[in-house]
């Protein structure tokens, strides 16, 4: 496990943390078998990887998220890139994720701009 956080992890986590987002619980940093994924949503078995340069192998990244979907649980993944600058849209496919189709901000952007690269946000659903 890692004591210092990214820069996007801790951007992400000061939306998820404290039950303030669609008013779900999340871990940081949480142990599920022998894997830890960064965010862990225990209500909706929701697993959040934010994916930077330690995410490059995809072929361990697929085994992994294998692993990970045996324990019944979705994985998500968003980027830093997304993260640093599209946080709305990462929280928007977090939210749908959760299978929730209301948007978590007030004001969402008019005709649904914005949603396709929200929706290309997400990399891996299981």
């Amino acid at each position: 496990m890692r004591n210092n956080p990214t820069e996007p992890e801790k951007r992400l986590w000061r939306n998820l943390s404290n039950g303030q987002f669609l008013g779900r619980k999340f871990r940081r940093q949480e142990v599920i078998g022998r894997a830890i994924v960064d965010f862990y949503c225990p209500t909706a078995k929701l697993a959040i990887e934010v994916d930077g340069d330690t995410h490059d192998d995809l072929d361990r990244e697929a085994r992994r998220d294998a692993y990970l979907r045996q324990f019944g649980l979705t994985v998500l993944h968003v980027r830093n890139p997304d993260v640093m600058g599209n946080m709305e849209g990462v929280l928007d496919v977090i939210s749908l994720t959760l299978g929730r189709g209301d948007s978590p901000h007030p004001n969402p952007s008019p005709e649904g701009e914005g949603l396709n690269e929200a929706i290309s946000l997400e990399r891996s659903v299981g």
